[in-house]
């Protein structure tokens, strides 16, 4: 009898604009033993986009309840993934609900990996402090 070992419960984090890339990542990770968990909205990216335009009232209460959502989700992984890959001329971007999964993550002590490098942007300290794991777009570092 053979058993599965999940070596990691990884949770993706990425603006919307990426979550193309997401499905290769995804397949890559589990084939190396790691489960992995999706981002909120990944089946409907543009949700947030369609709810601020209809209804701007009930945005603000979209957004805590998609904060809510990923602060579960966070706590019952073992890491999170950055996909900081290039947006809009951007090098390395991380928006503001990404960087707050990963000030989530740092808060439950969780492993943090970044795709690319720490961005040039308003948040670069605060992440640096937050020790992130820069895996180079390598997966196999993901240990």
């Amino acid at each position: 009898m053979s058993y599965f070992y999940c070596l990691m419960k990884i949770m993706i984090c990425a603006s919307k604009h990426m979550y193309n890339l997401i499905p290769s990542i995804k397949e890559k990770l589990e084939s190396q033993g790691h489960s992995i968990v999706l981002p909120n909205c990944f089946d409907d990216p543009m949700l947030e986009e369609r709810i601020k335009k209809d209804s701007p009232d009930s945005h603000s209460q979209f957004k805590q309840r998609m904060l809510k959502e990923q602060e579960v989700k966070i706590r019952n992984v073992d890491a999170v993934l950055v996909m900081n890959f290039e947006k809009h001329g951007q090098a390395n971007y991380i928006g503001g609900a990404t960087f707050l999964e990963i000030f989530k993550a740092f808060e439950f002590g969780k492993k943090i990996f970044l795709m690319n490098d720490v961005p040039n942007n308003i948040f670069e300290d605060e992440l640096k402090g937050m020790d992130p794991i820069v895996i180079e777009q390598d997966l196999s570092k993901i240990v």
